[in-house]
């Protein structure tokens, strides 16, 4: 039997802490935006939750982070989310920062298990669906899980963040789309609480 890779105990670990056991789920290759990972899965692409690092200064110039988790069909309103978090000076935190501040890859960040607490905001869109699909910390691994567990284990605000996005036109918040080139949907479910 394999090791887990660290990316993914730390994700474990989060859901652990919350009384919620995962499985996740891993493919050889990663899917690059969050259409694929539906089409992959073959669930609807609101059910990809999309995992944005936004970053904020703070009064000593160093940047606090935000994660966005929004439905694979919407993309984050900048304007939005700076409002229901109260800071001003929101932008969207570089690969680089991204990765720094979660300890996670773009692509493969999730919303649970990053290196420092962060405040997550949720759409309340993910909420439409029985499950829902987040990255597990590399650009190859997912595990599904409901929208009510996801909310909790988070520890996220459901709040309006997300406009429609345009179908067909590439995603700006491709950054968290989560998930690998799948060759089923018969895949697995998390735990018995929501999530997403």
């Amino acid at each position: 039997m394999s090791e887990t890779p660290a990316a993914h105990q730390r994700v474990l670990d989060a859901a652990a802490r919350k009384g919620v056991t995962l499985e996740i789920v891993t493919f050889p290759e990663s899917t690059h935006t969050a259409a694929d990972a539906a089409a992959a899965l073959g669930v609807e692409l609101g059910q990809i939750v999309k995992s944005v690092v936004f970053v904020a200064p703070d009064d000593a110039d160093a940047l606090v982070p935000f994660v966005a988790l929004t439905s694979g069909t919407n993309r984050v309103d900048v304007g939005r989310l700076a409002a229901v978090v109260g800071e001003s000076g929101m932008r969207r935190a570089s690969a680089r920062e991204a990765h720094a501040l979660t300890g996670f890859p773009i692509g493969g960040i999730p919303p649970i298990g990053h290196i420092r607490p962060i405040r997550v905001v949720m759409d309340p869109d993910l909420g439409r669906y029985q499950v829902v699909w987040a990255a597990a910390g590399t650009p190859t691994s997912v595990f599904a899980v409901p929208p009510g567990t996801l909310r909790s284990l988070a520890n996220a605000t459901v709040a309006p963040i997300a406009e429609q996005a345009s179908v067909g036109v590439m995603d700006p918040d491709a950054q968290g789309a989560a998930g690998p080139a799948l060759p089923s949907a018969g895949a697995s479910t998390a735990g018995a609480t929501t999530g997403a």
